[in-house]
């Protein structure tokens, strides 16, 4: 599964809120598209799922596919 994904261009007092928010800790890429991150997102093609963490619908198709999920 390929997501394309791109930020708009962060002025400096963006980058010091975004910072000091410690949203970033923790997260993988820096940013939480589920938090403040989306804020900042001006384009995504793909699964937003697949950004969050897990892609859920590929995930369930999987399982749906081994017998663990009903259709």
């Amino acid at each position: 599964m390929t997501t394309i994904l791109a930020f708009q261009r962060l002025t400096q007092a963006q980058i010091e809120d975004y910072v000091g928010s410690g949203e970033w800790q923790g997260a993988a890429g820096g940013y939480q598209i589920q938090r403040r991150g989306e804020a900042f997102v001006r384009f995504l093609s793909g699964s937003h799922s697949n950004v969050v963490g897990l892609p859920l619908f590929e995930t369930a198709q999987l399982l749906r596919g081994a017998g663990w999920l009903r259709p």
